[in-house]
């Protein structure tokens, strides 16, 4: 009988689809994660449903949009919300029921009330806990002062957080290897998320000087929500020019290559053990980061490709074509687990709200796949402020209930500057993605949808 495949996720945290070697669109070296994609399928139109830590983690655990089991934002900065519990579905306790050995290690996220064991994995090492204690241990006088913006770790490359996280995962690896069945194992990196704090040599793998500016980073905020120019002011930066943006910009480059450098260690961990052939490995993230993108930090208060826009690569030796390049859009956190059920010939709930990405690992993608993504957003640490969004190939919009909707023509402004949400010219268009927008919310019972106090808004627009 043929082995079933392992399963290696490897997960960070606020990387930007732009910042990877493959897409050609930033210098960032990622040689690691363009392998994956190289041997297998990247995936040009990858968006995370909501571009917040925990509801995207969570709603990756169960396979439904965040919003449809109360997951908000990020639990314990702000108002409380609920999270999912031990009691709910998680398709790892699916592969657990089929005597796959499973593992977990890094970020969580996934539950305020239980940790990975609870949502079916047999081992979870807390790194936040473990590699804290370690480093207190080993550098106890160790200091930064740079907050937000980050700096250089002055702590050597083997001891940073990255390739101690990267040793301890193949040290797991190497332990559900011995089971002798399949195993699935996921790994969560922590980085980029600010603060960027890079150790050399990637710390000065970057010169400031020759980091190119942002294509967004020119907005002038004109004719949009108030609440952007807002953040600016909330973080300090409403006076920050490129020249004071670029060297944390090249921190952030550097922390996204040193990242890369620790998958590197796990594929090769991989490799020795004689399972890369046998693996499917798949990388994401949870969502992007600003990282002066508009002027911005973080991922707040807005919807921009910046912070929705996610990597996605899988290889799936003997089944995916290396080589490939998918332009469908796709979201990482709901079809992943469906397309991970449907490998292993288990059942694939009903109630999730992606669907399984198999079709497109065909030549053409089928006839009935989306031509739309949306994605939404409900506030975080400087208050409440809903939006939901609509992105098709061409177009952008997002609805803020409470303030200016925004419209975007990606073909002639990718770097989504100018809102034409008033522009006649944009009248048919912008009526068409309304009622889009409204069967998809409709569609997953999202909570915003009130009867005629906002269904009226969104599908007439009866906005100032």
């Amino acid at each position: 009988m043929t082995k079933q495949p392992n399963i290696l996720i490897l997960m960070s945290d606020q990387h930007r689809y732009d910042c990877t070697g493959i897409s050609g669109i930033y210098p960032v070296q990622t040689p690691n994660i363009d392998r994956i994609a190289k041997d297998g399928i990247w995936f040009t139109n990858a968006f995370t449903p909501l571009p917040v830590c925990g509801p995207s983690r969570q709603s990756f655990i169960c396979g439904r949009r965040p919003e449809s089991f109360g997951a908000y934002w990020n639990d314990g900065i702000g108002l409380p919300i609920p999270s999912l519990t031990k009691n709910d579905y998680s398709w790892a306790k699916d592969m657990q029921a089929a005597h796959y050995a499973t593992g977990y290690i890094g970020k969580w996220g996934g539950s305020s009330t239980a940790d990975p064991t609870a949502f079916g994995y047999d081992r979870y090492i807390n790194s936040d806990k473990e590699y804290t204690a370690f480093r207190a241990a080993k550098y106890p006088e160790l200091s930064y002062a740079n907050g937000v913006l980050g700096e250089t770790d002055p702590v050597p490359l083997d001891d940073a957080p990255t390739h101690w996280l990267a040793k301890r995962s193949c040290e797991m690896l190497e332990d559900l290897s011995r089971s002798g069945g399949p195993w699935h194992a996921r790994i969560n990196f922590t980085e980029p998320h600010p603060p960027c704090r890079p150790s050399e040599p990637f710390s000065s793998l970057y010169d400031p000087k020759q980091v190119p500016v942002w294509g967004s980073f020119g907005d002038t905020f004109e004719n949009k929500p108030y609440i952007q120019r807002q953040q600016l002011l909330n973080w300090g930066l409403e006076d920050f020019t490129w020249e004071d943006w670029a060297p944390t910009v090249a921190r952030y480059y550097g922390i996204v290559s040193q990242m890369d450098d620790a998958v590197g260690m796990i594929l090769q961990t991989l490799a020795e053990l004689g399972e890369d052939e046998n693996t499917i490995v798949i990388y994401t993230s949870d969502h992007g980061d600003m990282c002066g993108g508009h002027r911005m930090m973080d991922k707040h208060y807005i919807l921009y490709d910046d912070v929705v826009k996610v990597p996605l690569a899988i290889r799936y030796p003997g089944v995916i074509a290396p080589g490939q390049i998918c332009d469908s859009f796709v979201y990482n956190t709901l079809d992943l687990p469906p397309t991970m059920l449907e490998w292993l010939n288990l059942p694939v709930p009903e109630e999730f709200h992606g669907r399984s990405l198999l079709p497109l690992l065909e030549e053409q993608p089928p006839e009935d796949w989306r031509t739309s993504v949306v994605c939404t957003y409900n506030g975080q640490q400087f208050g409440l402020y809903v939006q939901r969004m609509i992105r098709t190939s061409t177009w952008k919009y997002i609805w803020n209930p409470t303030d200016l909707d925004e419209l975007y023509d990606l073909v002639n402004d990718p770097n989504e500057l100018i809102n034409r949400i008033a522009d006649p010219q944009c009248g048919e268009t912008l009526s068409s993605l309304r009622r889009s927008l409204h069967g998809e919310l409709k569609k997953t019972k999202d909570g915003i949808l009130r009867g005629s106090w906002l269904d009226g808004q969104l599908l007439e627009g009866r906005k100032l």
